[in-house]
């Protein structure tokens, strides 16, 4: 497996629009000391803000984004950034194990959207009800350094489409690679029809300059087939 250096910027992970909202308390209390309140009791169920707190077994809180920001906790992103590492799939994805999140992104939109698509796809198969109307968020990012790179091994195991069969591969390889110090892997997308390249972040610390970006609605009208909509 080679070694790439980057120095890229606006690499875009999508994310479903109800998780980009502002906090949904807040409509439910008159003053800010009531906001507090309900604050703490939502603190007990978020794995994101256990996290921050040092009380994951999966993160050290000093790798969290919010840490090495302390000039301004208000930047935008922080939280996206903990978030992507602290809530995570019963059964983890095709690069983390259940226990630890990671995050993903594509350097092109449309392969960002394939892969979403697939997995929202999948839960509708299992269903049975393929109608269905998803808004995602884009959030930009840039990434400097050097990252494994994947793309000279397109057999690999790990890329196998079947997630029985490439996740399990995929997780105790970036699991050897982050033990070792890696910062992430680039790899082929498994989802984009006309191929595409992604990457998938190990380390919280190495996702920069978090921005927004545009608004896709991704709308299943009665088959497995999707249309893709820009919001205005």
């Amino acid at each position: 497996m080679r070694q790439t250096d980057l120095s890229d910027r606006a690499l875009v992970r999508l994310i479903p629009a109800t998780y980009h909202k502002p906090p949904a308390l807040r409509g439910l209390v008159d003053d800010d000391d009531e906001m507090e309140i309900l604050a703490g009791i939502e603190a007990m169920t978020s794995a994101r803000l256990q996290a921050e707190r040092g009380r994951s077994p999966h993160l050290d809180p000093r790798e969290l984004a919010w840490l090495r920001r302390s000039r301004d906790l208000r930047l935008y992103g922080e939280s996206h950034v903990n978030a992507a590492f602290t809530y995570t799939r019963a059964t983890g994805n095709r690069f983390n194990p259940p226990e630890r999140g990671a995050w993903y992104c594509a350097w092109e939109v449309m392969v960002s959207v394939a892969e979403v698509a697939f997995h929202r796809t999948r839960e509708l198969r299992f269903a049975g009800w393929f109608h269905d109307r998803a808004r995602y968020v884009e959030l930009l990012a840039d990434f400097i350094g050097t990252f494994d790179d994947l793309r000279d091994e397109p057999l690999h195991p790990a890329l196998n489409p079947d997630p029985a069969l490439g996740y399990p591969e995929g997780q105790a390889l970036a699991e050897h690679l982050r033990r070792g110090g890696s910062r992430g892997l680039i790899y082929p997308s498994v989802r984009a029809p006309a191929g595409g390249v992604c990457l998938v972040c190990f380390a919280p610390t190495a996702i920069q300059n978090v921005r927004p970006g545009a608004s896709w609605d991704l709308i299943w009208d009665g088959t497995e087939d999707y249309t893709l909509q820009a919001v205005g």
